[in-house]
């Protein structure tokens, strides 16, 4: 007796369920009213026979009749009656065929249906939840963050609205609570005063409405978004945030400092307490061509090579390792220390034409500028007028096109640049400029992590993850002072030194052999 009552809430709870209401009461009231005729008209073509029946005879005549069942108990004798029965059939089974499978399936199986998945997915988090990040948005960044977080065991829990969609990222392994993103109970019902981090990666304006309603709630928290623009950069941090981070002009940076060419400064990516992380183009330098150990880098200067990345791979350091014209040094160190390292070789340049950035969005103009900084001339090739400045260091034309490529400089440039956010387009353009010009050196953003190997085996030297790149950046600002993400697969952290290598030296620990890590610093 409960079950009817409880179904007939959850229909009148929206809109569609009251339609059906409404609509299942018309389909009764009409089905009633013909089983009325019928049993009137049954009465009269009895009448013409001879026969009498109570008004409750009729009723049952016409419903078994309607109903397919047909006792034979009452029959018509004459053709017009046994027409009039024919008609009563045909339209009861029609009636039948579809008030029945409507009923169960709208009344009784669909809202059972969709009770049991609403239950699959939680409105709220377990009371004693703390540490964990808070999500507002399903991104390729966000992605490539869930993974990470994952990976070192951090919980997390992904806040969306709409049901069905919380119902398919549940199946898909993703841990969701449903809730409306500008509802501050929403956001106590995951426990947001208890966790580590907020994190909003949507436009400008929804990730501004986040951190508002989050700051309801609790003013503590820290709130990390994503911002397009400067103005929404300021914007967002009025509302609340805590640290907003413009991917386009990191990524722009980012591309930037591959570029062969401009100076042999180093260019600081990460800090880790006083240990600074930095990178360094080798080409041009009295580097080139050397092994590490014949370098005498770290007796020169302090700084410890971590690492070397070689058109898009990363080699650990080695006494050994060779580097080539073509190689970027991951080096860490103390400030004083990378400043003695850009005193011995700030005077070395190589650079004799213009580098050609394909594309002129945001992370196409912000490489330009980063270009510029360090005095690299460029040149951009954008197909859509007015995005940006028309001057003589802009080429307004398709990219895919090859005299607008050749109109560039291309054939004379050290590299080329491939900034559209269209992973499809950027493999089409590494593919032609890699025929135009082979031994051009070739820098790729990539959109999604599994277009990076399809745009190296395409030909470019480096390709740059826009996810990995976003999610990495947001992890090294989760407050954890253990870890520090260089780069995908390059990590730095620090331990408390164990038992075992007290009194030893780093040579004699055999910590490199035996692990494969690198003592940077002490």
């Amino acid at each position: 007796m409960k079950y009817l009552p409880s179904q007939l809430l959850f229909l009148l709870q929206n809109r569609a369920g009251r339609r059906n209401v409404v609509l299942l009461g018309k389909f009764i009231s009409a089905f009633a009213g013909i089983v009325t005729i019928y049993s009137v008209l049954f009465h009269v073509l009895m009448a013409r026979e001879g026969q009498e029946h109570t008004w409750i005879t009729g009723f049952y005549w016409t419903l078994t009749v309607m109903s397919t069942l047909g006792f034979g108990d009452i029959t018509f004798h004459t053709d017009l009656g046994r027409l009039f029965s024919i008609l009563v059939l045909v339209s009861g089974s029609t009636f039948m065929l579809i008030l029945l499978p409507f009923t169960f399936i709208e009344f009784f199986y669909s809202p059972w249906m969709k009770a049991q998945q609403a239950a699959r997915v939680p409105l709220e988090l377990p009371p004693d939840a703390k540490g964990h990040v808070v999500l507002t948005h399903l991104d390729t960044v966000t992605a490539a963050l869930i993974q990470k977080l994952d990976q070192f065991h951090y919980p997390y829990v992904l806040l969306v609205a709409d049901i069905n969609e919380a119902q398919t990222l549940l199946d898909d392994g993703y841990r969701v609570v449903v809730g409306a993103l500008d509802d501050p109970e929403s956001y106590s019902r995951v426990r947001v005063d208890r966790a580590a981090l907020v994190v909003s990666t949507g436009a400008d304006v929804t990730s501004t409405n986040v951190a508002f309603t989050v700051r309801e709630t609790n003013d503590q928290v820290p709130i990390i978004s994503l911002a397009r623009s400067q103005a929404g950069q300021d914007v967002l941090r009025l509302a609340g945030c805590n640290h907003v981070l413009r991917l386009g002009e990191m990524m722009g940076q980012f591309l930037s400092r591959r570029v062969m060419g401009g100076d042999a400064l180093t260019h600081i990516i990460g800090k880790f307490d006083e240990l600074l992380i930095a990178e360094t183009l080798a080409t041009g330098t009295p580097l080139v061509g050397k092994t590490l150990a014949e370098t005498r880098l770290r007796e020169s200067t302090g700084v410890t090579v971590v690492g070397l990345w070689e058109r898009g791979r990363f080699q650990v350091a080695r006494p050994e390792t060779k580097v080539t014209a073509s190689s970027v040094l991951v080096m860490a160190g103390s400030r004083d220390q990378l400043r003695r390292y850009d005193e011995l070789f700030c005077i070395y340049h190589a650079i004799d034409a213009p580098v050609t950035v394909l594309g002129g969005g945001r992370v196409g103009r912000a490489t330009a500028r980063a270009l510029r900084q360090r005095q690299i001339e460029c040149r951009i090739v954008e197909k859509l007028p007015g995005r940006v400045p028309d001057d003589e260091e802009t080429i307004i034309g398709d990219a895919a096109d090859p005299k607008f490529l050749e109109q560039a400089g291309l054939l004379q440039s050290p590299s080329v640049v491939i900034t559209p956010r269209d992973d499809d387009l950027n493999i089409y353009l590494t593919i032609l400029c890699r025929k135009l010009h082979p031994d051009i050196q070739i820098i790729s953003r990539a959109t999604l992590d599994r277009n990076v190997n399809s745009l190296h085996r395409a030909g470019a030297d480096f390709v740059a993850s826009y996810a990995s790149m976003g999610a990495n950046a947001i992890f090294n600002l989760l407050q954890r002072g253990d870890v520090l993400m260089v780069a995908e697969g390059l990590d730095v952290f620090k331990v408390t030194m164990p038992e075992a290598l007290g009194g030893r030296s780093i040579a004699d620990s055999n910590v490199r052999q035996e692990t494969g890590c690198t003592i940077v610093a002490l």
